[in-house]
């Protein structure tokens, strides 16, 4: 059975792949490490890269973290605030932002989470992996949609077969920004409390999650190679830093991962790593009938099949 050591070391060692994998895919940027220390416990580092060829700003973040449970952790999961309880968490968030409008914005989060009564060690406390992938065109193209959806449905299916329509549904569902009334891309994956149960065992979810997590600097180098060299306009920034907007919105207002890393006295620089460099909001913009822009927001919603 994978321990939280090894599970944590699997998502440091992860880091350092993609963190290579898009640095050769973008030909020019570097990422630059930085370490930081939890109060109370943990830590993590926090790669970023900016001013690369294809990517403006990128964050490939690791962390692992420990201490006290904070009182929203406890009743989020329906606990005692009073009870004396540990937690230990670690995980891998990943978010790119491309200089070109063409190339889409992708996110990634794979973690795993476990608690127990304080002072207790071992395997015997309550744990979960979860996480999810999910990709937010600034310009939806139906055939990079499609092709997105195909592979994550190929490393789903590798598991078992209801993971990817409950796990589409489940990022349709989350990916949303409910202000807005509109999804914040195309959706991908997303999972959370996923523990041992019929046939799934720890193993067995960390495959899945492992799986997950090394499929993301192909993907995402696929999209940097097929659409970073593709023209665009000022008209075409401009609906980019529209849309890095409603990515603010989602991050700051609905995220839960936001959420948990301020709850429990993460790193503020590396939780807001997800932000994109610039961004825009224009009163009432609508755009044109007929327009890119005006076609993009009507696939803005949930339960488009795009395989």
């Amino acid at each position: 059975m994978p321990t939280k050591e090894t599970i944590r070391d699997w998502f440091s060692h992860l880091q350092n792949d993609i963190c290579k994998q898009l640095e050769d895919t973008d030909g020019q940027g570097k990422f630059i490490r930085d370490e930081w220390e939890r109060p109370g416990g943990g830590g993590g580092v926090s790669s970023v890269l900016t001013n690369g060829s294809i990517i403006e700003k990128g964050g490939v973040n690791f962390s692992a973290v420990w201490g006290k449970a904070p009182e929203p952790v406890l009743k989020s999961l329906n606990l005692n605030a009073d009870d004396q309880i540990d937690f230990f968490a670690t995980g891998i968030s990943i978010v790119i932002h491309p200089f070109n409008p063409m190339v889409p914005i992708i996110h990634m989060n794979t973690r795993y989470f476990e608690i127990l009564p304080a002072g207790r060690q071992g395997d015997n406390g309550m744990w979960w992996f979860g996480g999810g992938i999910d990709l937010t065109p600034h310009y939806v193209n139906e055939d990079d949609a499609h092709y997105f959806h195909q592979q994550l449905k190929s490393v789903c299916d590798k598991h078992n077969p209801s993971y990817y329509p409950d796990f589409k549904k489940w990022a349709d569902d989350y990916f949303f920004i409910k202000h807005r009334n509109e999804t914040r891309g195309i959706g991908g994956i997303f999972f959370d409390y996923l523990k041992a149960e019929n046939s799934f065992t720890k193993e067995s979810r960390f495959e899945f999650v492992k799986d997950v997590g090394a499929s993301f600097a192909p993907l995402y180098s696929h999209f940097m190679k097929k659409n970073s060299s593709l023209p665009f306009s000022e008209n075409e920034k401009q609906w980019q830093s529209l849309r890095r907007g409603r990515y603010v919105e989602f991050n700051l207002v609905w995220d839960r991962g936001t959420k948990f890393g301020l709850d429990t006295d993460g790193r503020t620089e590396s939780i807001l790593m997800s932000l994109p460099p610039q961004a825009n909001w224009e009163y009432n913009q609508k755009p044109k009938p007929e327009s890119k822009e005006k076609k993009t927001l009507s696939l803005l919603k949930k339960n488009i099949n795009w395989i």
